[in-house]
Order: structure tokens, then C-alpha cells, then sequence
């Protein structure tokens, strides 16, 4: 049976080991949070991106099936 000591030991290693899991998810808490905003804010960016293509694919000329672009 492990000594009063040793159980204090224990704790105390237990103590610190919560502390470190406790502060390293909050930096990852904190790492989601601003990757979850860069996504958005790319996602955002590819939609505008995306509708200026849409916007200069339809100023494109339709071409008929001979070839030649119709006016």
C-alpha cells in the first residue's frame, strides 16, 4: 500500500498534469476559433471570386454550333 507521501506525490503530479491539459486546450480552443475564421472569411472570398467568373462568363459571346459567335 503506497505511502500518505506517495499519494500526495501522486496528486500533486495529477495536480500539474490538469493544469498543462487545461491551458493546452485552451490554445486549441483558441486555434479553432481563428481557423474557423480564416475558412469563413476564404469561403467568402471564393463566393466573390466565384460570382465575378459567373459575371465575365455571360459577357461571353455564345458561339453556335458552326463555330461562329452570334450577335
Amino acid at each position: 500500500m503506497p505511502s500518505i507521501t506517495d499519494l500526495i506525490d501522486r496528486v500533486e503530479r495529477l495536480l500539474l498534469r490538469h493544469d498543462e491539459l487545461k491551458r493546452t486546450n485552451t490554445l486549441l480552443q483558441e486555434q479553432v476559433k481563428e481557423l474557423s475564421h480564416e475558412r469563413d472569411n476564404l469561403r467568402s472570398r471564393l463566393n466573390a471570386a466565384r460570382a465575378r467568373i459567373d459575371v465575365l462568363l455571360e459577357r461571353l459571346p455564345v458561339e453556335n454550333e458552326s463555330g461562329k459567335s452570334s450577335s
